[in-house]
């Protein structure tokens, strides 16, 4: 039966390993303290000819190797991404052209850490109504351009990524059951790259010393304890909208944004944290790349096998939270 598929997964993490050893001799910081309060061991951080769209590229073409597509095939590009680069054009615009998917209709999602779940669920949509037959959908930060390496609760957190997956409507491949995407506006000011939209001056030595351009997390408590409730409710919607519970899951595949969130969720489901797919110790929280960089690595390790049920889950700013649904092949 025709059904919307992934085809082919794919991800890419720069060459720079930046541990916390290295941070150590930098922030007042040390590495048990990062590693006790996030899980982070260490993080990729691009270089400085590295832009999203390069990251995405490489994520991209090992996607479409894995879907025995060429660029060509695509006609449909959706960039997850916050740190795309340049304002104008579209990061995918970029990517596009880097590909060679001439054929392609392409833009950027800004959803923040569910960034990947938005595109998924906006390509579903396409597929569907039959507008389109084959999509790429990536997630890709360069969140390392955007830090104030001096601030030692939030630099230590991020890392820069990429992942991806081909989409089309097929009778082979991982079945997407559904996608479930959600946002709360009345919260965006807690997790927010303030500078350079039309709410503030323009970009100015002021605005900079000001520190309006890099990542801010405001009030990081509240928003531990809403994650934890959003990814739970999350995975418990996909489940449930599909006739199942969480105990016929076969693996999680959440945003990773912190360990203790994540351990704090597992709980919640009362599920093994064994279910969970866990890799932030190696590449700390890169945003929208988070979600499809561990689905790829858990495809290519064997983690996931035929037939298993898995549920992707993010939290994010904005705020943003959402999840899909996928069984196996």
């Amino acid at each position: 039966m025709e059904a919307i598929r992934i085809v082919g997964t794919g991800s890419y993490v720069p060459d720079t390993v930046l541990t916390n050893r290295e941070l150590e001799k930098t922030l007042d910081t040390t590495d048990e303290w990062i590693v006790q309060r996030t899980g982070i061991r260490e993080r990729r951080i691009a270089e400085p000819n590295e832009a999203v769209s390069d990251l995405a590229e490489k994520a991209s073409a090992k996607a479409l190797e894995a879907a025995g597509m060429s660029p060509e095939d695509i006609d449909l590009i959706i960039l997850a991404t916050i740190t795309p680069d340049t304002c104008c054009p579209a990061g995918a615009n970029w990517l596009q052209a880097k590909l060679g998917a001439k054929n392609a209709v392409s833009f950027d999602v800004t959803a923040a850490c569910t960034g990947f779940i938005f595109g998924l669920s906006i390509a579903e949509q396409y597929l569907k109504n039959g507008q389109y037959d084959n999509a790429l959908v990536v997630g890709a930060e360069v969140l390392s351009r955007t830090l104030d390496w001096n601030d030692r609760s939030s630099c230590i957190l991020w890392g820069d990524a990429a992942g991806a997956a081909v989409l089309k409507k097929s009778e082979k491949g991982a079945e997407l059951l559904s996608t479930h995407i959600h946002s709360d506006g009345s919260a965006g000011d807690k997790l927010l790259l303030p500078g350079g939209g039309s709410a503030t001056t323009p970009i100015s030595q002021e605005s900079v010393e000001k520190g309006l351009h890099r990542l801010k997390m405001i009030d990081a408590n509240k928003t531990f304890k809403v994650a934890v409730k959003q990814f739970a409710e999350s995975c418990e919607e996909a489940a449930a909208f599909n006739g199942y519970s969480i105990s016929d899951v076969d693996l999680i595949i959440p945003h990773q944004a912190n360990a203790r969130i994540l351990n704090a969720f597992a709980q919640r489901l009362k599920v093994s944290i064994e279910k969970v797919f866990i890799n932030i110790d190696k590449y700390g929280n890169s945003s929208a790349a988070t979600v499809p960089l561990a689905l790829d690595q858990a495809v290519r390790s064997g983690r996931i096998q035929p037939g298993d049920k898995i549920v992707l889950t993010a939290f994010g700013g904005g705020l943003t939270w959402g999840s899909a649904l996928v069984r196996w092949h």
